[in-house]
């Protein structure tokens, strides 16, 4: 039999059978230094000390703690430190319990997109049955644009909650306070027909729901929510989840807000087609509107077929004003531009350099400057051009886009006063109108990105990619200015601008989606460029 190293029990083999039973203090296993700052481990091939040197360590460290725990000068130390470990300990605890809640929120929520939920009967004052969880008043806020991609995505809201959408009331209170209501501008028997397959819209709230004082929301925008963990389809989860909860509830919910209320992309591809459905043919307007936009079209083509370029020129007061743009304006005409922009209170910014925004492109043209962009170009002096815009701001007005094409047109040449009577102070529908007509154009451009450029713009994509010019306004104002300096000639001048336009004419180009964990506001708008989610890939 081979000798065991001192200290060390025989094994039951070496014993022969014979099993030798250890003190429960020989199994203790511990960790401590060997006197030359090394470590031994009982239990493993190192040197290990003896029994009773084990006892003896064990002995001294209880004691220790023994006194620690004794009353005398101690104990406030220990009592102290207790404290400060309890408070610590429920704070550690109260972090991790939170965390684990917003990720188990934020789960369920992209969980939620998907999920199919049975919807319970509501039967209204008249006696029908109907299947939906609630019903929702929309106030759609903004000018024509902006309310009509509102309005596109909260039927797509409603969707998302399985309720039942009445009639959009409109924005009477932005910069032209036009009185006009939806079926003033809207042709309401189509948008109610062409989304039935999709959801419910009634004309008003039932008898039964009629005195229900409807509860106040402002959904949350793409530009405030918080992606995290998910993504962008937490945002539709939010309308499954959260206001769906609330229109259980209640039974009858009012957005306040619609503007950009839904996220770009990450929706599902049924979602994503209806808001295009509800943008692009529910929203037609009306017979009225419809037929003088296409009195005028058959006015600019001469009653043939005679090419016309829509120009969204938005050299307008309010938009000078709101982007803080001067731009080939006199002192007197900057100085109204800026008191209105101090005076008008929901826009925000107030100090703005307009000469360095320019610089980056985020001004109107003026019209001498959409003059230029349109001959380097290569269109010729007998261009036929529609306006598409409100009165001209500025001591100068149209003259110098006339002074290089004279067949300059707007609603308000092409008409006669009868024709416009019945639009008279009605901004949204002389609106209206100019979309008509810029939408048929051979050729839409515009001069700023703002919502009618996007939306024309958006609705051209889906009928099949008509032409559109999107300018590369930062680089056209830095080769103006080199060019009225002397540094640039004409030829150059043309040739740089014609280059930088060659993939800027709308064609087939896939919607530039953003970094997920960024906000959605950076990204290309739905609206603006609804490919891929509305229109078919072919070969």
């Amino acid at each position: 039999m081979s000798p065991t190293k001192s200290g060390e029990e025989p094994s039951t083999a070496a014993a022969g059978g014979i099993t030798t039973r250890r003190r429960p203090v020989d199994c203790i296993e511990f960790a401590e230094e060997d006197g030359t700052g090394g470590a031994f481990v009982a239990g493993q091939n190192q040197h290990h000390r003896s029994p009773v040197g084990y006892c003896a360590m064990l002995r001294r460290r209880v004691n220790s703690m023994l006194k620690v725990l004794r009353p005398g000068r101690s104990l406030s130390r220990w009592v102290l430190g207790a404290l400060m470990l309890l408070v610590v300990s429920t704070t550690l605890l109260k972090i991790a319990f939170m965390t684990r809640i917003h990720e188990f929120e934020e789960m369920t929520a992209s969980r939620e997109v998907f999920r199919i939920r049975p919807a319970p009967a509501v039967v209204d004052g008249d006696g029908k049955g109907t299947a939906t969880n609630g019903y929702i008043l929309v106030h759609a806020n903004g000018g024509l644009n902006q309310m009509r991609t509102g309005i596109s995505d909260m039927v797509a809201a409603a969707k998302l909650m399985n309720a039942t959408l009445v009639l959009p009331t409109l924005d009477h209170e932005s910069f032209w306070t036009d009185p006009s209501g939806f079926k003033d501008i809207f042709n309401w028997k189509n948008f109610i027909g062409t989304l039935k397959d999709d959801i419910e819209v009634v004309e008003s709230l039932p008898k039964r729901f009629a005195g229900v004082k409807p509860l106040l929301k402002a959904p949350i925008s793409w530009s405030k929510a918080r992606i995290r963990f998910t993504s962008y389809p937490c945002l539709a989860g939010y309308y499954r989840g959260h206001m769906l909860t609330l229109l259980k509830k209640y039974r009858v919910l009012k957005f306040t807000h619609t503007d950009s209320r839904l996220v770009n992309n990450g929706l599902p591809s049924s979602i994503q087609r209806l808001r295009c459905r509800a943008m692009y043919e529910a929203l037609r307007y009306t017979d009225e509107i419809e037929r003088l936009g296409t009195l005028l079209v058959n006015r600019l083509r001469n009653g043939g077929n005679d090419p016309y370029i829509a120009f969204h020129l938005r050299y307008e007061k309010d938009m000078l004003a709101f982007t803080g743009c001067s731009h080939g304006l006199n002192k007197t005409e900057a100085d109204e531009l800026r008191n209105l922009r101090y005076k008008v209170r929901h826009w925000k910014e107030k100090s703005i350099d307009g000469e360095e925004r320019r610089r980056h492109g985020g001004c109107p043209m003026t019209p001498r400057e959409a003059a230029v962009f349109l001959e380097a170009l290569g269109y010729p002096s007998s261009t036929r051009i529609y306006i598409v815009a409100g009165e001209i701001y500025g001591h100068e007005g149209l003259d110098p886009l006339r002074a290089k094409y004279p067949n300059v047109y707007s609603h308000s040449t092409l008409a006669t006063a009868a024709e416009l009577k019945p639009f008279e102070h009605l901004h949204n529908q002389l609106a209206a109108v100019d979309y008509v007509v810029a939408l048929e154009s051979d050729v839409f451009a515009y001069t700023y990105d703002g919502n009618m450029a996007k939306a024309v713009r958006g609705h051209r994509v889906f009928e099949g990619f008509r032409k559109t010019i999107n300018p590369d306004t930062e680089n056209f104002v830095r080769l103006m200015d080199r060019m009225d300096k002397g540094k640039l000639g004409w030829e150059d001048f043309s040739s740089e601008i014609k280059r930088l336009h060659e993939n800027r004419i709308g064609a087939p180009q896939y919607r530039e989606v953003g970094k997920i964990g960024h906000s959605p506001r950076f990204e290309e708008y739905f609206y603006a460029n609804p490919y891929p989610g509305c229109v078919c890939e072919k070969s």
